[in-house]
């Protein structure tokens, strides 16, 4: 079968929204190659990286490389894709060159191509991530493992934002906590509360793609009895207040709705954002002080910043 490969020349805080413009449209399957990729200095510590060859890095930027089926109706995807993407700037995105192109691929070019940039990874004081399709030894005896087949839903897990929000989690989680995840993706962020003690975890997703991929996550991971995941958009579909409350999503999207998560914070509960480029974190603090939260800590790991507010008691 032909596919048709769509490569986007855009930048580090453009990636999580074409990444979504790219799956509305269909894609089944979605490939980052990221400029700052060689410059990262890298432990070696389960021999995931060999070498990196520079030719199929972009030399800025990222490339965020999406696959469609060959159809008739491609030319005036590709074209509502195009628009999206440049529709983006209207929200304060910077998208760079903005460069696509197109070429046409064979199924199996890249129906695994992505996997070769995915391996185990340790990415706090105890988790570590950990494909489906490789063997992992824990290396101590309190690690965390959470084992994730992202399929075609974005969260791997190893991305800044999402690594910064199970380090949030880890330092405020606690034994029978409720926890909701909002944008929850490939469920990671739920796994990681429910493995950290939580007695509950709300998930939800607007997009059914990622709904049905944290649910195969959640069971592999054996926390279905603490995780429900559900379709829904922003904090729609939850009914009861909760201790913890984690979006890993846009900044924009994030400043929309902080009044209600201020109403299903828990007085002394806390909320954890992320998703939130560096350019954007004296709005995203601002917004969450304006609806009464408390700025605990800000975590930063390369140009992105995750927050703790706490909802004061009183």
């Amino acid at each position: 079968m032909k596919w048709t490969e769509l490569s986007i020349l855009t930048t580090h805080e453009a990636v999580d929204a074409v990444t979504n413009i790219l799956h509305e449209a269909g894609a089944s399957g979605v490939v980052i190659e990221d400029s700052k990729e060689l410059d990262k200095e890298r432990v070696d510590r389960f021999g995931e990286i060999y070498a990196l060859n520079p030719a199929d890095f972009p030399k800025k930027g990222v490339n965020v490389k999406a696959y469609l089926s060959a159809t008739s109706f491609l030319a005036e995807t590709v074209e509502e894709i195009r628009l999206a993407i440049a529709n983006l700037v209207n929200f304060d995105i910077n998208i760079g060159d903005n460069v696509l192109s197109v070429c046409e691929v064979n199924e199996e070019d890249w129906a695994t191509a992505w996997k070769q940039y995915y391996h185990p990874v340790k990415i706090s004081e105890r988790f570590t991530i950990v494909p489906t399709w490789e063997d992992y030894t824990p290396v101590s005896t309190d690690e965390l493992i959470i084992e994730l087949d992202p399929g075609m839903a974005f969260g791997t897990g190893t991305h800044p934002t999402t690594v910064m929000c199970l380090q949030a989690l880890e330092k405020v989680v606690e034994q029978g906590n409720t926890v909701i995840d909002v944008g929850t993706g490939s469920g990671v962020l739920s796994i990681g509360a429910a493995m950290l003690g939580a007695k509950s975890v709300h998930a939800l997703d607007l997009d059914e793609v990622a709904v049905n991929s944290a649910r195969e996550n959640v069971a592999l991971n054996k926390v279905a009895d603490k995780v429900e995941v559900f379709h829904g958009n922003l904090l729609d579909t939850v009914k009861e207040p909760a201790d913890v409350v984690v979006a890993n999503i846009l900044a924009e999207i994030i400043m929309t709705f902080t009044d209600d998560a201020f109403s299903i914070v828990k007085p002394g509960g806390l909320y954890v954002t992320s998703g939130i480029i560096g350019a954007k974190k004296e709005d995203v603090k601002t917004s969450l002080e304006a609806s009464g939260f408390i700025i605990e800590e800000v975590l930063m790991m390369e140009d992105w910043v995750a927050i703790i507010a706490r909802r004061p008691l009183a």
